[in-house]
């Protein structure tokens, strides 16, 4: 399998390319330039000799004449070593040739053009002016070191390329390893992560804007799954507490019952006892099936039509008789209609009434007030009595957490599940739910999307 090449790689040799795509194109466009500024220098210099000429040969419009102007001619074309002149009467035979080197055929199309003759190489210029009465002039100049100079040229155009692309492919390489050294930064610090090391964090004020944002969200990736490995290390101790207590109590009662023989009665307290512990671990573990289940996404509740002020008051009525033991007061404010599955958001509701149930003083007092806006409807349970303090509010939810010591039952009743469970049915509906608690009120806020 051929070797991938690298980004530093492939950066130099584009730098390269691009250099010498420019390079190129602009060497070429030099040169063009160059040659048509020759071109017209040769053009001014030949059609002012041509004017000299002209004078020099002015009314020899005989063989006779142009005899008789011959000497003149031969002198001024002394004084010009790089011109050639072919003159032809005006019936167009040859009278004269400058050079005897000449071919016998000369272009005779008017204007300038271009002759190699015996490897020298000229410019040709056969005016339009003549008339039929004077001689026909061609003119000739050597351009040979006008050729030589731009050869030289396209020469050096040639090795500009090469070296331009050369030092652009090492600088180019340089530069491109000193600006990627925050990508291998980031991959020598995504390389180091591990379990025990999810606190690592990218410099994000030493990286470059283009890597900024690729810096933060690593970041941020590091942070929640930092945060989540916390989360599970803390929720494996937590079941781990959770369960060695009732292990323990069976454990305890099977081996004490075992001690010596006993009457029937005694083995029948005993397995309802354990009963009891089972029953309570049984729940446990469905309850955490039922947040895994939440987690990966599992949880698709029914959609149909619901009136909350029902549902609401049917779960007042059941905790009516527990609330009037406690001397509580139990009311329900406003109503509303909303899509969803009615056992589902029984049992959140119903944990959000046991937990205020639990935690209200006597004498105290229970509020559910609903709301209803066009695009959603808010549940409010309010209860008196102590509040909460502020840092603990976020972590209310998380699993087995229980704000204080004041609030935390003695048995192994509520393992701290019921709020988790909550939350987890109303993030399946499309809602959200939060707590507040100030002035000796405490207060979950749940917020659904209305039916359409």
């Amino acid at each position: 399998m051929r070797p991938r090449l690298s980004l530093s790689s492939r950066l130099a040799l584009l730098f390269a390319g691009c250099t010498a795509v420019v390079s190129l194109f602009a060497g070429v466009l030099f040169g063009r330039a160059s040659e048509v500024h020759f071109v017209e220098l040769d053009q001014q210099l030949m059609e002012s000799r041509l004017s000299v000429l002209r004078d020099t040969l002015q009314g020899a419009n005989t063989l006779e004449r142009f005899t008789q102007r011959l000497p003149a001619l031969r002198q001024h074309l002394g004084q010009q070593p790089d011109l050639t002149v072919r003159v032809r009467g005006p019936d167009g035979h040859l009278w004269f040739d400058s050079s005897p080197g000449l071919p016998p055929q000369l272009p005779v199309s008017p204007g300038l053009g271009s002759l190699q003759i015996n490897g020298i190489d000229y410019r040709v210029l056969n005016p339009s002016s003549d008339t039929q009465n004077t001689p026909r002039l061609t003119l000739l100049l050597d351009i040979t070191h006008h050729q030589h100079f731009l050869q030289r040229m396209q020469r050096l155009i040639w090795m500009t390329v090469g070296l331009s692309a050369l030092a652009t492919a090492i600088l180019g390489a340089w530069a491109a390893r000193s600006g990627l050294r925050p990508l291998r930064r980031m991959s020598a610090i995504a390389a180091s992560v591990s379990a025990d090391s999810l606190n690592a964090r990218l410099p994000q004020q030493q990286m470059p804007a283009e890597l900024a944002e690729l810096a933060s969200a690593f970041n941020a990736m590091l942070e929640r799954l930092d945060d989540s490995f916390q989360r599970l290390s803390a929720f494996s101790a937590d079941i781990a507490h959770e369960l060695r207590t009732p292990l323990s109590n069976l454990l305890t009662h099977t081996q004490v019952t075992l001690t010596r023989p006993r009457s029937i009665d005694d083995y029948r307290e005993t397995l309802h006892s354990n009963l009891e512990e089972l029953q309570w671990m049984a729940q446990l573990v469905n309850d955490m099936l039922y947040l895994a289940k939440a987690d990966h996404g599992l949880l698709t509740p029914r959609r149909e039509p619901l009136d909350l002020g029902r549902e609401v008051d049917a779960l007042l009525e059941f905790y009516a008789l527990l609330a009037e033991d406690s001397q509580i007061a139990l009311t329900r404010e406003g109503s509303g209609q909303i899509a969803g599955d009615r056992s589902m958001l029984r049992r959140a509701l119903s944990n959000l009434l046991d937990n205020a149930l639990r935690f209200t003083p006597g004498g105290g007092a229970i509020k559910v007030l609903i709301e209803e806006t066009a695009s959603h409807v808010r549940i409010s349970i309010a209860n008196t009595g102590a509040g909460i303090a502020a840092q603990l509010l976020p972590r209310l939810f998380d699993r087995f957490y229980r704000a204080d010591p004041a609030r935390r039952e003695g048995s192994s009743e509520h393992a701290g599940l019921g709020l988790a469970i909550t939350q987890s049915i109303i993030r399946a509906h499309g809602g959200q739910i939060r707590c507040e608690s100030q002035d000796g009120m405490t207060r979950f806020v749940i917020e659904l999307p209305s039916r359409t």
